[in-house]
């Protein structure tokens, strides 16, 4: 007798994938429009970037992948049943996701501090617009990263369905995927 394999399925709830869509596709007018304000005023651009510290940008960037990787081991863990493990994994994922929330607040303080704020010219005006929004993003993700942890340490049943699991570290990798088009954008492309 022929068994045959389980139909591949769309991890997460299509809700969920309909509301990563709509969020990427206004980062994408965003980076669209910072980019094309870099091509018409490429020395502002040049002079802000000269501003920001890339090693800072790579610490973030680095953080918010390190924080992805744990909440994807997080996934495979209550997959394979062991739904406290995964809850170790996600909360991990939050306190790295922390340490991206500490340097960006420290960035921001910095930046402040000597006077480029949201007025400061173009470049800052975009940097504060679209870096922002991503911080704020990042705050969400951190919320519903922390849920979920504490789902799999309350013992809820997360197995039969994934669906609510799936979708909030889908939602992290999308604040991920930004901060990776964002980091060469906003900090190293000259």
């Amino acid at each position: 007798m022929c068994t045959l394999p389980e139909p591949r399925r769309l991890p997460g709830d299509l809700a969920m994938w309909f509301f990563i869509l709509a969020e990427l596709t206004v980062f994408a007018l965003l980076i669209l429009a910072f980019a094309i304000a870099r091509l018409l005023a490429p020395q502002v651009f040049a002079e802000g970037r000269a501003q920001l510290d890339t090693s800072t940008g790579l610490a973030m960037t680095l953080s918010l992948l390190t924080a992805g990787l744990f909440a994807a081991l997080a996934v495979h863990q209550v997959r394979i049943g062991k739904a406290r493990q995964g809850g170790v994994l996600l909360a991990g994922a939050l306190l790295v996701a922390l340490v991206y929330v500490w340097i960006k607040l420290g960035e921001y303080a910095h930046l402040s501090g000597i006077g480029l704020g949201l007025e400061h010219g173009v470049f800052f005006t975009l940097y504060w617009i679209l870096t922002g929004f991503h911080f704020l993003h990042v705050l969400l993700g951190m919320a519903i990263l922390g849920w979920l942890a504490m789902r799999c340490f309350g013992g809820a049943s997360l197995v039969p369905s994934l669906s609510g699991l799936e979708s909030g570290v889908l939602y992290w990798h999308m604040v991920d995927l930004v901060w990776v088009v964002l980091f060469p954008l906003v900090y190293v492309m000259r």
